[in-house]
């Protein structure tokens, strides 16, 4: 059975978060979902959020997980606004707690922060399976970009995480704690394995200008004109061309908020006595 899917655009952090729905039972998933964030002003705001919400509920929709396929850096994760809202589970890959324990010693976190993944409801391992109403999501590892990225293939459609971006921006950056070209390579040859007709569901795209970014793109396509790692790249090529860009990229914006919510399940650090919560900023870490 294939499922159907929706697919919500952040502009600001050029986000495409995913509902997957069994036409059957009406239970969906949510993967990758968005909290808006301003760090010019600190304000957070949840309008992204709310359009998947309202998308669940117009369609009545049963919601039973919603997916990170890793630890966000580009984006805080809006999976607290969604759960509160409309139930369900969390899930994430095994992986997170190595990217817990990195980060929770760079923001000096202490032991109020437990590295074991229990922000999380459910840590998903390679070739664990999930069920969303009547249909079956396959897990699969696909480290490199960081330790704990996993895609999940439904049906004809496989949801890649920052693995890969559309064919004109190429491929996901390595150089975050716990990345790995060489095993971003690999991870991109075995999603490159499933059927050619296969629909890769984005999290990013960055397309040219004048060119509306894509939620998705079959496999085929993605090994026609990948413009990193199209067929007859072979791994040296794409570590040596990886490793020479990251070294070029600045950190991403959102990094440093991003990845102490993210590394939380979403959630925002308790507020402090006055009743607000802070975010901390490592000063020359980076």
């Amino acid at each position: 059975m294939q499922p159907d899917v929706e697919s919500f655009f952040d502009p600001a952090t050029s986000t495409w978060s995913h509902v997957l729905t069994d036409p059957a039972t009406r239970c969906a998933a949510v993967i990758d979902p968005v909290l808006d964030y301003d760090p010019d002003s600190g304000r957070t705001s949840t309008l992204g959020a709310d359009a998947v919400l309202q998308f669940l509920d117009s369609k009545e929709l049963d919601l039973q997980w919603v997916f990170e396929t890793h630890a966000h850096a580009d984006h805080l994760s809006g999976a607290q606004h969604i759960l509160k809202r409309a139930g369900g589970r969390l899930t994430i890959g095994r992986g997170i707690r190595a990217v817990q324990e990195t980060f929770a010693g760079i923001y000096n976190l202490g032991t109020e922060f437990s590295a074991d993944g229990s922000q999380f409801d459910v840590l998903l391992d390679d070739g664990d399976t999930v069920t969303v109403g009547e249909l079956v999501v396959d897990v699969l590892s696909t480290p490199g970009h960081t330790s704990d990225s996993m895609s999940l293939r439904c049906g004809n459609n496989v949801f890649v995480g920052d693995t890969v971006f559309g064919p004109s921006a190429g491929t996901a950056r390595c150089d975050f704690p716990g990345g790995d070209a060489r095993l971003l390579y690999a991870s991109i040859q075995r999603l490159f394995s499933l059927p050619p007709e296969t629909l890769m569901y984005l999290c990013h795209d960055y397309p040219p200008d004048g060119q509306a970014p894509a939620a998705c793109v079959s496999i085929a396509e993605q090994r026609r004109s990948n413009i990193h790692v199209r067929d007859g790249v072979g791994e040296a090529e794409f570590v040596a061309m990886r490793t020479a860009r990251d070294a070029t990229l600045d950190l991403p914006r959102l990094l440093l908020p991003a990845l102490q919510v993210n590394i939380r399940g979403g959630r925002l650090p308790e507020p402090e006595a006055n009743g607000l919560s802070y975010l901390k900023i490592p000063l020359n870490r980076f």
